[in-house]
């Protein structure tokens, strides 16, 4: 435990903090909705799914204003950058970022359920109201909308012959809320694992329908179907002083006036203004940036369907273990792509390494294997920075890849060779162990170095242990890009060999996230 609480104090700090701002919003829209005289008459009809429905939704907007931004790819690349000479521990929770999207996305689900059972008991208790006609204080309050004039309105039923679906597909705040909810059952049901491994497309086209959620939740709480009194009218008549007197509203003679409502004005579009016109100048200079001209200088089919591009572009820069996004119109406008450089920041090209692992990608192979047809056009997005960008950071490094993943490692292994070679002081690494791959070849397939890449899965116990050994006093990074079963092995050795002990040997797990 003392060793997972090393490697992840931060996290559990960032994840506290975040959990701790729900409970506190949703407790104090709660007391608010259920306390207030202001709403005294409105929870007459209502009850406490009042409370609950104000207090969801309060939940639902500040974290509809943080789900976005973990997306914004090019922040969080500044962020990097800016955080360069800060602590690993620190930069790490930049990584953290899809899994972060992904608890957002669960708190809303979470929040959007609350929200429409409260919203359901509430339409049911709208529509007793106004059929009560026992002339208790209930159908008093639900009669107001046709004894008075102008909008001083309660119980959105205006007639006992009005049902709860006419309301819901009428209204504003009823039509939006079926249509938002719709849009987030489809996003979150092919964001699954399932979906996205085997029909990425259906997962890229879905989840691109969440400009109609914001859209919709921007909009809806316009109508103000949660009402309360308004201030002169509490003046007028005072819950604690008038209400048990209802019976006596309109008489000439008193003290207490029929009560007056107001909407509750809509706020959703302040939480979400924000982060949206951050996400909006985003996808305006990612789309800028992907207009500028590619040129493939060298296509390479390696084996194993793997599918090798070298490319420049004017103004491209990058450093090692960053990413692109790539596009190919002649398959799909729409669709992109993540791809990990291999080309290291010395080379004077950029280039991706594809293996055929879906329908894209194999059409994309099958369309560079056409030998008499032209070369495809590619528009590419990035880079982006990643942990492996880290990599330099450390004292000593473990570099671990598993099939195609070991395409991130490919930069870093060739900078290494390039900074080796030009005697680069800034470089921290002093040795470079031995690997092995494809022992016909005289040099490694994907980085070209004579040092292979070595096949087959160690004994990471025995391996952590020696390096533990070796490196008693030093900051160990362990950098995975590979399937979760063998992040789950790895996590669980940085945890067991780090020491408590600050001055002795750490070792911190950073895994690649796209």
């Amino acid at each position: 435990m003392g060793n997972w609480v090393v490697n992840h104090w931060l996290s559990v700090l960032v994840l506290a903090t975040w959990l701790g701002l729900n409970v506190f919003l949703f407790v104090h829209a709660f007391l608010l909705y259920e306390k207030a005289d202001k709403y005294y008459y409105t929870r007459e009809i209502l009850g406490s799914a009042l409370a609950w429905a104000r207090a969801s939704a309060r939940c639902l907007n500040f974290n509809s204003m943080l789900i976005l931004l973990p997306m914004c790819r090019n922040l969080l690349s500044f962020l990097r950058g800016t955080c360069s000479f800060c602590r690993c521990s620190l930069r790490k929770q930049l990584d953290h970022n899809l899994t972060f999207h992904k608890l957002v996305a669960y708190m809303i689900c979470l929040h959007t359920a609350i929200h429409i059972i409260a919203h359901l008991f509430n339409f049911e208790r709208y529509s007793r109201s106004r059929q009560a006609t026992d002339g208790s204080l209930v159908s008093v309050l639900s009669s107001l909308s046709q004894e008075e004039e102008g909008d001083s309105w309660l119980n959105p039923i205006k007639s006992p012959n009005m049902t709860v679906t006419y309301v819901t597909f009428t209204s504003i705040p009823g039509l939006t809320g079926v249509i938002t909810t719709i849009a987030l059952v489809l996003m979150v049901t092919s964001a699954t694992e399932l979906i996205r491994r085997n029909y990425f497309e259906v997962f890229w086209y879905t989840h691109h329908i969440f400009i109609i959620y914001f859209i919709g939740l921007g909009i809806h709480g316009i109508g103000g179907i949660v009402r309360g009194q308004t201030e002169e009218s509490m003046k007028e008549n005072h819950p604690h002083r008038c209400a048990e007197s209802f019976e006596k509203w309109n008489a000439h003679n008193s003290h207490c006036k029929p009560p007056r409502f107001e909407g509750h004005p809509p706020e959703s579009w302040k939480w979400i203004l924000a982060p949206v016109v951050l996400y909006v100048f985003e996808r305006i200079l990612r789309f800028y940036r992907s207009q500028q001209q590619v040129v493939i200088t060298k296509v390479v089919m390696h084996p194993s369907k793997v599918l090798e591009l070298q490319m420049n572009r004017c103004g491209f820069s990058m450093e090692v273990g960053q990413y692109i996004f790539v596009n190919c119109p002649s398959i799909s406008y729409l669709e992109w792509h993540p791809f990990t450089l291999t080309s290291s920041p010395e080379e004077d090209f950029f280039s991706i390494h594809i293996r055929a692992v879906g329908d894209w990608t194999e059409n994309l192979l099958r369309a560079f294997e056409q030998q008499h047809s032209p070369v495809p056009r590619i528009h590419v997005d990035g880079p982006f920075g990643t942990v492996s960008k880290d990599v330099f950071h450390y004292e000593v490094a473990v570099l671990v890849g598993a099939g195609i993943g070991v395409t991130p490692f490919a930069s870093i292994l060739k900078s290494i060779w390039y900074k080796f070679r030009h005697a680069d002081h800034s470089l921290k690494t002093q040795t470079a162990g031995h690997a092995a791959l494809n022992f016909d070849k005289a040099t490694d397939i994907l980085t070209g170095l004579k040092h292979k890449t070595f096949f087959g899965r160690p004994m990471w116990d025995n391996e952590f242990c020696t390096i533990a050994t070796t490196h008693p006093r030093s900051v160990v990074g362990v950098f995975l890009c590979g399937p979760q079963a063998l992040a789950k092995s790895l996590r669980k050795c940085c945890h067991q060999y780090s020491s408590l002990d600050p001055r002795k040997v750490q070792f911190f797990f950073n895994k690649e996230n796209f």
